[in-house]
């Protein structure tokens, strides 16, 4: 099995590339990814850059040159619901966008010619609840700012009350596999508490302790559950 993996960021990757020892590096349309294995499986690891677009056209790159048969999107994300504290690791059940709305007569949230939620490999999703991973599970919302108010958060809880967690770049992915058929997983660690006291602190202080959690979750979920 053929699993790409994106990261938003170069600590994150740094943290991914960690558990996949003996990788090297190749190259695809002039950006730099790491070729290697996790449980006998062949893993493509690399940076789509933060935001939708940039997470969007780097998964779409990475789809049409390595064929990857499941992408998995993993990293940091703020903590939407007071069912989930920081460090702990989510995995989404399902995608929608925050910041979406194409005009009167369409849902809020629903990218055009989408339905409102993307939803992951059930396959992978049912194997981790299987497992009994020591995670959660919930609704990820993404948009293109870092949310990092009380106001915020309400304001997305007045569309999707029951959301989990906040990033940058879950649904862009998400879509982008979707339009190409090909499945997704979002796995990711909880780095601070918008509106929650100093979450902009709490992010910054948060990457000195290594969040480890969600990428060695990543490494069980290829060794033991797909």
């Amino acid at each position: 099995m053929r699993i790409a993996v994106l990261a938003a960021m170069d600590k994150e990757l740094a943290l991914l590339l960690s558990v996949m020892p003996g990788y090297e590096e190749i190259e695809v349309e002039g950006r730099k990814y790491y070729k290697g294995e996790i449980g006998g499986k062949e893993v493509i690891a690399g940076k789509c850059g933060i935001g939708k677009v940039n997470a969007a056209l780097n998964t779409l790159r990475l789809i049409e040159h390595i064929h990857p048969e499941l992408v998995i999107n993993s990293g940091v994300a703020g903590g939407a619901s007071d069912d989930i504290g920081i460090g702990e690791v989510l995995v989404a059940d399902r995608i929608a966008y925050h910041d979406v709305w194409c005009g009167p007569g369409t849902e809020y949230g629903a990218a055009d010619g989408y339905d409102l939620f993307f939803h992951p490999y059930e396959k992978g999703l049912d194997g981790c609840k299987a497992k009994e991973l020591k995670v959660k599970y919930g609704l990820i919302c993404s948009g293109d700012k870092f949310i990092h108010t009380a106001e915020e958060i309400k304001d997305i809880k007045s569309h999707f009350d029951n959301v989990m967690a906040v990033d940058m770049e879950s649904a862009a992915i998400a879509q982008a596999c979707a339009s190409c058929g090909v499945p997704v997983m979002i796995v990711r660690v909880m780095s601070d508490q918008p509106g929650k006291g100093d979450n902009v602190a709490q992010y910054k202080d948060f990457w000195g302790v290594a969040p480890k959690k969600t990428f060695e979750c990543v490494e069980h979920i290829i060794k033991d559950v797909l």
